[in-house]
């Protein structure tokens, strides 16, 4: 018997389905239902390695880890990268394909719809219950007829829809009762109810809203859920409108971080921000004003954003961020960036064959069309400590000259290795890596913080509690347990009889 199934969908992008969902996986999980998450198509540059070496978003790993499962190709079959305002890498089942324009790509939705098909059905034959996410909004009626994310995947699935809505951006009715019109009559019958989501205020003033809904569409409010700024998963696609985030104590860190056009795997900052005496800035120009450490992170499209550096005048503020004894980083594309030079012989990533990098390490990229994935643990030359991390990357990276390597390779998808990984000069304050999540670690990124305080004079600090992922998401459900009506979605779902609030080990 395949499992059950309940799709989460929405009135817009940004309206919070991969929190509700991520919720959602916790909360059945900790009911004792073997629970799995599944997104047909993602649009996003922050990706995450599955064992094995496939590539889904990260979404859909925090997902997984929601449900105490590792995360798998399967949850999330079709990953769009974009790299232009027109075109996208297509990432199926774990395997980046090629480079399509919008047409293109549309284009192979009819064969691309068998492997949502078949992924679908493998999770479903293994889990008593696939939550699917939507994708967007079910309402592009220009993208019906290709849709892979939304309604056809429900249709697969014969899943019950759950439609949600972002009341902090306001017209939140409007949000539901026109998405609701819009959609074919087969596909409003999916429709079981409404969440909204984002909600600040009193809930009595909000009733009347509520019931004019209820009235007017046949379909219960299952749930408000409060506005939780605080409680904060890895960002799914964009980074946003935010330019500073973190601590305003007395004695902080500034760590600007390089807001690419085409910025990618941004998540490698997240710990970073949580760390009690660092302020952390996305900058895109030059002002003025030296940080303590000045971070290059990933890119999409590496020759272009190089080029885009140069333009704005931030590769002049890296040189004099050198000159002056600033720290500074690159992390895969941004480490491609502080070598001698880029190539891109076969038009990977852009139509630009060649560009001088920055110049701050001895190091000549050349993209090649297979991509590079793979889970990776080392350990750090300097300090002897233990760092896990992941790579996703199209170049390959040769030394060109003396420079000292930053990490030695120990394990890579689970098997013992060996090999040296990044480069560093300067005494150690240039440095790049290929290794995303590098700052996961807390005392490999407590020492890079306690160098930048010795810089400064300060006594170091001890290494804080990890952020866990793992509390973030037991909020989460506790959070959608509080104000949905889970029963509903259980009976919804098909999956009723499980006991309530059992946790699972």
């Amino acid at each position: 018997m395949l499992g059950r199934t309940l799709m989460v969908q929405g009135t817009g992008s940004h309206v919070g389905k991969s929190f509700l969902v991520a919720g959602l996986c916790r909360a059945f999980r900790q009911d004792g239902l073997r629970v799995a998450p599944f997104k047909a198509q993602n649009m996003s540059n922050n990706a995450a390695v599955c064992p094995g070496g496939g590539e889904i978003a990260r979404a859909q790993a925090v997902q997984a880890r929601a449900c105490g499962i590792p995360p798998s190709v399967d949850m999330n079959p079709i990953l769009l990268k974009p790299g232009s305002e027109t075109g996208a890498q297509v990432v199926v089942r774990g395997q980046a394909v090629g480079t399509m324009t919008a047409r293109q790509y549309l284009a192979e939705a009819p064969r691309l719809l068998q492997v949502v098909r078949e992924s679908l059905d493998r999770l479903r034959a293994e889990y008593d219950l696939v939550i699917l996410e939507g994708a967007g909004s079910p309402a592009e009626v220009n993208l019906r007829d290709s849709d892979l994310g939304n309604m056809r995947a429900a249709a697969l699935a014969d899943a019950p829809v759950l439609l949600v809505a972002d009341i902090d951006r306001g017209g939140v009715f409007a949000q539901l009762l026109g998405t609701l019109r819009l959609l074919r009559p087969d596909e409003r019958k999916r429709v079981r109810g409404f969440v909204i989501n984002k909600f600040r205020g009193d809930l009595e003033i909000l009733r009347p809203g509520l019931d004019f809904l209820v009235r007017r569409t046949g379909r219960p409010v299952l749930g408000v859920v409060p506005f939780a700024g605080d409680v904060r998963l890895p960002e799914e696609d964009t980074l946003g409108p935010r330019s500073e985030v973190g601590r305003r104590a007395d004695r902080v860190l500034r760590i600007d971080v390089v807001r690419h056009p085409h910025i990618a795997n941004f998540t490698d900052m997240d710990a970073l921000e949580a760390e009690p005496d660092v302020l952390l800035r996305y900058v895109d120009r030059p002002d003025g004003s030296l940080p303590d450490a000045l971070i290059l992170p990933g890119s999409k499209t590496t020759i272009p954003d190089l080029v885009h550096l140069k333009a704005c005048g931030l590769a002049d503020h890296i040189a004099r961020c050198v000159e002056e004894g600033v720290t500074v980083v690159g992390i895969c594309g941004g480490f491609q960036m502080l070598g001698t030079r880029v190539l891109d012989p076969y038009r990977v990533e852009s139509g630009t064959p060649a560009e001088e990098g920055l110049g701050y390490l001895p190091a000549i990229t050349v993209m090649d069309r297979r991509k590079h994935t793979a889970l990776v643990r080392a350990v750090h030359l300097e300090s002897g400590l233990e760092v896990e991390g992941y790579e996703i990357h199209m170049g390959c990276t040769q030394h060109a000259g003396d420079a000292a390597p930053v990490f030695r390779i120990v394990e890579r998808h689970g098997m013992p290795a060996e090999g040296l990984e990044g480069l560093a000069a300067a005494g150690g304050r240039v440095w790049g890596t290929y290794l995303h999540g590098v700052f996961d670690s807390g005392p490999f990124r407590r020492a890079f913080l306690n160098r930048l305080r010795a810089h400064r004079g300060w006594p170091p600090l001890p290494p804080a509690g990890e952020p866990s992922v793992d509390a973030t998401l037991d909020r989460i459900a506790d959070l959608l347990r509080e104000h949905v009506d889970m029963a509903a979605l259980a009976r919804l779902a098909g999956v009723e009889g499980v006991p309530r609030h059992g946790r699972a080990p």
